[in-house]
């Protein structure tokens, strides 16, 4: 199971900023907690980008029992 973690708006609709989130692929994951969260939640996570243990992710990629998810929505400064 990986930990999903969430900022800035996407943890606002989730209601949280970390979750426990099974899955074998970052795709699974990020499904899943949509799945949870709700459309909301789901429509935030399209603009998003994924990390994976610190790295960008694909969602095809890899998922292993203690791995980091980390939705990371866009972020804007002036």
């Amino acid at each position: 199971m990986a930990t999903l973690r969430l900022f800035a708006s996407v943890r606002v609709a989730a209601g949280t900023a970390r979750a426990d989130v099974a899955g074998v692929t970052v795709g699974q994951v990020v499904d899943a907690a949509c799945e949870r969260f709700g459309p909301e939640f789901a429509g935030l996570v399209q603009v998003c980008r994924v990390w994976r243990n610190g790295e960008p992710a694909d969602r095809d990629d890899p998922v292993a029992d203690g791995d980091e998810v980390a939705v990371l929505p866009p972020v804007s400064g002036g």
